[in-house]
């Protein structure tokens, strides 16, 4: 919505990108029940500088895609860092919103669309698990990695132990792959009904973003980071 104004409404602003319900939920405005004010009016009232909340709106339209950035050329150690800035702290930073808005939707909106229950008990063992494997790779793997590739040749570590640990982290991709697909299943391609509130399409909103995070996330670990890793070992 380019053409938006000060005039516009609250939702009207949050239903042509959902992505933007993240600053008003920072900034404590109501974008659902109250989505019929302008957006003007919203922040006279609040005391805020509308011309601010206006690029902090649009700065979410072209937000940075993690998938513009040419890994290719990255050290293991960049890599690593790279993997924690664009998708864990991306996870850190959505999932405490999508666990919010399951519970939320679910609550408000699945007698009239069953399968939110779904989602919501979906979601719940999703983020548990990644949850505690981004912990896992933080604290344990990741490190392990970057000792990997300052020691070079001649480290003591061996392929046949990190090629476990790795086809576990593996193995718990495929589970969170196969959740990210229930979720598309669940939502119809992530296509929120025609009377669905702003917060009922921000959650399809965001669980799509997941989606594509996700993706990316897990392409960088399986097919260049854990290969890489893999082949200095068996360089010893």
């Amino acid at each position: 919505m380019s053409n938006a104004t000060l005039e516009t409404t609250v939702g009207e602003w949050v239903r042509a990108v959902p992505a933007r319900a993240r600053v008003f939920e920072n900034l404590g405005i109501d974008f659902c029940c109250g989505g019929k004010k302008p957006l003007g009016e919203v922040c006279a009232k609040r005391g805020l500088d509308p011309q601010t909340v206006v690029a902090m709106l649009h700065a979410l339209d072209g937000s940075l895609d993690p998938t513009s950035v040419d890994v290719a050329g990255l050290s293991l150690s960049e890599l690593c860092d790279h993997i924690e800035r664009y998708h864990h702290d991306w996870l850190r930073e959505e999932l405490p919103r999508l666990d919010f808005m399951t519970e939320k939707v679910a609550r408000v909106h699945g007698d009239g669309e069953p399968r939110l229950y779904e989602i919501r008990e979906v979601f719940e063992s999703f983020a548990t698990e990644l949850v505690s494997h981004t912990q896992e790779e933080e604290s344990v793997i990741f490190p392990m990695i970057r000792k990997l590739e300052a020691d070079g040749t001649g480290t003591s570590l061996r392929e046949t132990a990190l090629r476990e640990v790795l086809t576990k982290l593996e193995t718990e991709h495929e589970r969170a792959g196969a959740a990210l697909e229930r979720f598309s299943g669940l939502t119809d391609g992530y296509t929120p009904p025609e009377w669905a509130c702003n917060t009922f399409r921000a959650l399809y909103d965001t669980l799509q973003r997941l989606e594509r995070n996700m993706h990316q996330h897990v392409h960088k670990e399986n097919n260049i980071l854990f290969p890489s890793a893999l082949a200095l070992t068996a360089a010893e």
